[in-house]
């Protein structure tokens, strides 16, 4: 999961798919992890504002610290995931080689056809908004990682056919 900072988005991202992933029981077959484009916060917690929007639905992020995107992060994960254009621009300038790029793509797209928030094209930033920004951000997530489970589920069964 990938943002700008690292402070907001990401790592609430990062926590929902985490819980998801508990919930259905595919918490030890996928990491998950969360970073930055900028390195502007590494070390830093997440928005005191995210931790608070994120833990009235049950999310803890205070244990997560910020990181810059790394080269290894191209190789070792199977998907980044950008929450916007700009950041997913970033990653395709840094990206290397062509099969590091096919792992790029935006949180969004996992937004399951049953959604009222399907069409959104981007998770914005809430930095300097207001709650109502927190809270639309983890709209998003929330259904983003929903279908991202179904993604996943499907691509582990494929890998189970395979082997």
């Amino acid at each position: 999961m990938v943002c700008m900072g690292n402070i907001c988005r990401s790592p609430t991202a990062e926590a929902v798919l985490r819980q998801k992933l508990v919930q259905t029981g595919l918490d030890a077959l996928v990491e998950v992890d969360s970073a930055g484009t900028l390195g502007s916060h590494v070390g830093s917690p997440p928005d005191d504002r995210s931790q608070v929007h994120a833990l009235r639905r049950g999310y803890k992020l205070n244990h997560l610290r910020a990181r810059k995107v790394q080269q290894s992060d191209f190789h070792h994960f199977d998907l980044i995931l950008a929450m916007d254009w700009d950041n997913l621009a970033a990653l395709q300038k840094n990206c290397p080689g062509v099969e590091a790029q096919s792992k790029l793509r935006r949180l969004t797209e996992f937004i399951p056809a049953r959604s009222p928030l399907l069409g959104s094209e981007v998770v914005g930033d809430p930095y300097y908004g207001g709650p109502d920004g927190f809270e639309a951000v983890l709209d998003l997530i929330e259904s983003a990682c929903e279908g991202l489970v179904d993604h996943l589920h499907q691509r582990l069964r494929a890998m189970a056919v395979r082997t």
